[in-house]
């Protein structure tokens, strides 16, 4: 899509209703959808983190970027996930923190991002952290300049491709809850996106369809 076409859609965007669980369940393995049930986050006592779903052009095309995490010893090893991080106290808010972390990550300043929309908090069990999801849009086109020490690579995903369904697969695969599952997942560039990014990619998704209908 046309970045400038996108940009006459965003005052039609805001108002969206958050499809939340409904989108979630979609891309949710059923192990997580398990796990999730009942959850009790005042007894969890989660870890806060906040993340950017940042739109932005790029050769005059309207593109998503997501990031490819280092491989650590930790449960999103090498992971498909959006620019973001852990809350600290200095920061203002959730907000501040998703503008914060992106700046750290991809290194694109906090100036050059209007924050649009949050979307639904989404309840990681394996990390017990709980992620604040925020819609960034820059309408300029960025460089992206990646902390070595935390990103593998950079994916700019145009947004046709991103809400072409053929990119919705069932992957096997082995996860934190049991080996050789099958799980819905995006196939992003020749990447298996699962999980909570999945998830919140979901419910992008559904706001999106619904703002371009």
């Amino acid at each position: 899509m046309d970045f400038q076409d996108f940009l006459q859609f965003v005052p039609n965007l805001i108002p969206v209703e958050l499809p939340a669980e409904l989108a979630h369940l979609k891309m949710a393995p059923s192990e997580r959808m398990d796990a999730l049930k009942n959850i009790n986050l005042k007894e969890k006592d989660p870890r806060i983190a906040a993340v950017m779903m940042l739109l932005y052009p790029k050769n005059e095309k309207t593109h998503l970027v997501l990031i490819v995490r280092n491989a650590y010893n930790g449960v999103h090893s090498s992971q498909i996930a959006f620019p973001g991080g852990k809350y600290e106290t200095f920061d203002t808010n959730y907000e501040e923190t998703a503008l914060r972390e992106t700046h750290e990550e991809v290194g694109v300043s906090p100036e050059k991002i209007e924050v649009i929309k949050h979307f639904t908090p989404m309840y990681i069990p394996p990390s017990n952290f709980l992620v604040y999801p925020f819609l960034g849009i820059s309408k300029e086109e960025l460089l992206f300049y990646p902390d070595i020490k935390e990103v593998a690579d950079i994916i700019e995903l145009p947004l046709e491709v991103f809400l072409n369904d053929e990119i919705i697969i069932d992957a096997t695969l082995s996860t934190s809850y049991a080996n050789n599952v099958l799980v819905p997942a995006f196939n992003i560039q020749n990447h298996i996106v699962w999980g909570a990014t999945a998830m919140m990619l979901s419910e992008l998704r559904e706001v999106l369809k619904v703002t371009f209908k």
